[in-house]
């Protein structure tokens, strides 16, 4: 935490450009951090930049630690949304992922959460896991919805090439992946689900009841400015300037300057950027930010598409489809310069 506040105190340009509006807390595991220390990082923070105009301030929590003493102390703070990765309630599925708690420990935590006084709560599911067929995720869905949290996100599972998982999987011939067709029908099963459960699917991978989006997120989405503080950080000046802090923890802590690369996008790559992140979303893309060439380009590309019902075009906003959510990556791809 004091690298932290080391850190903040020598950007304390950058963070005074503007009254913070969102703060986000995480990953890692901050629902460890005492919340006597996070005070500390609000009140250097509300120094540096403000946080009168502050609209959301998330923190991650693990289930397991959760508790009513913890959180009551947090109340203290300016966290007003809490993010938990549940990713399944399913006890088996926990112990092939390594979760330290259970799905009677995730269903405390939230029960928790409520009792002290926070409404604004999201939690993370996983799908496509060795061993869940759709009978089991239909019930990690119900059970979920159960929980009544207004915001919900959901990512399938990513198998990459020599990670600790890849190697667990061909090592051991019982972990079974579902198909690709089981996959998508998972997430059929949870979109439906959810938009009975009257949620709206704003994101690929996010659902929120009204009023309830990451507005943190969201941000991110729309290409605004935000600085990351920490160890492995990003950092976004809005326009074409990347900062991403080097990962290594000893660094950060000894050195007097938080270690740190920086890229300059071109043209292309914002542009690369802003399609990928905006058809994500339901918002979609707005052609008139985008110059008549690339907004030419970009209609262009998107004929064949919308042709085949694929993506919509309506009052200058162009986006996917509901339906090829799943597929999003195969038809963004084609944008790309």
């Amino acid at each position: 935490m004091e690298a932290v506040l080391r850190e903040a105190e020598q950007r304390k340009d950058e963070l005074g450009r503007a009254r913070a509006d969102t703060i986000y807390i995480g990953g890692g595991t901050p629902s460890q951090l005492s919340p006597v220390l996070l005070q500390r990082f609000f009140e250097k923070l509300d120094a540096l930049c403000g946080l009168s105009d502050l609209q959301e301030c998330t923190v991650e929590a693990n289930p397991d630690d959760v508790t009513e003493e913890w959180m009551r102390a947090l109340k203290d703070t300016p966290v007003n949304r809490v993010s938990m990765g549940v990713q399944s309630l399913n006890d088996g599925v926990l112990g092939f992922l390594g979760r330290r708690h259970t799905a009677k420990q995730a269903k405390q935590a939230t029960e928790i959460l409520r009792t002290v006084g926070y409404e604004n709560i999201s939690l993370d599911l996983m799908f496509g896991l060795p061993g869940q067929n759709i009978s089991r995720w239909e019930e990690d869905v119900k059970g979920i919805l159960d929980l009544s949290a207004p915001h919900l996100s959901a990512y399938a599972l990513q198998v990459e090439e020599g990670t600790v998982l890849a190697k667990r999987l061909a090592q051991d011939k019982t972990l079974i992946l579902p198909s690709d067709d089981e996959v998508a029908e998972m997430y059929d099963l949870l979109v439906q689900a959810l938009a009975d459960a009257g949620m709206e699917h704003y994101e690929i991978s996010n659902f929120a009841k009204p009023g309830y989006r990451a507005q943190h997120n969201s941000g991110y989405w729309k290409g605004l400015p935000y600085v990351g503080l920490g160890p492995g950080a990003h950092s976004f000046d809005g326009v074409c300037c990347r900062r991403r802090n080097l990962a290594s923890l000893e660094s950060y802590c000894n050195a007097p300057f938080a270690p740190f690369e920086e890229e300059l996008l071109t043209e292309d790559e914002r542009y690369n950027e802003t399609v990928m992140t905006r058809l994500r979303t339901s918002d979609g893309l707005i052609l008139a930010e985008l110059d008549e060439k690339r907004r030419n380009y970009t209609l262009k590309t998107a004929k064949p598409h919308l042709k085949r019902g694929m993506m919509t075009l309506e009052d200058g906003v162009l986006r996917l489809s509901e339906p090829c959510f799943f597929v999003s990556n195969d038809i963004i791809s084609d944008f790309m310069l």
